[in-house]
């Protein structure tokens, strides 16, 4: 299980996070911090990354192109990166799930609001 973090989310992630989520990385780490969310999608989709983000973008790539990769689309509005690191590792095998269904074509929002989680289907 492979997380892909976007730039808008600290790199302390990949530390933080990887007795539950090893072998993942950021955008920084692997030189595409600032390249176009399509090159970002096809890196995650090639080496078998769920991307991880604060944005709609990789969702309506998602949409457009399918899956894989998956796509963990956070709704959690400004805060810190440890409230992050709590919320993947409470919602971690649902990510898990998720992310190794190849049936599943759907990515997950989440909030810091359980209740208020979406699965968006993606065509």
């Amino acid at each position: 299980m492979r997380l892909l973090f976007d730039q808008n989310l600290s790199p302390r992630l990949v530390d933080m996070l990887g007795d539950v989520f090893p072998e993942s990385s950021h955008l920084a780490f692997s030189g595409l911090d600032c390249a176009p969310d399509t090159e970002v999608f096809e890196y995650a989709r090639i080496h078998g990354f769920t991307i991880v983000t604060k944005d709609a973008d990789f969702h309506d790539l998602s949409r457009i192109h399918g899956s894989p990769p998956k796509v963990v689309w956070l709704g959690t509005g400004n805060c810190a990166t440890g409230r992050i690191d709590t919320l993947l590792r409470e919602r971690r095998e649902e990510i898990i799930e998720m992310s190794e269904d190849i049936e599943m074509s759907e990515d997950i929002e989440m909030s810091e609001d359980p209740d208020r989680r979406i699965l968006r289907l993606s065509p």
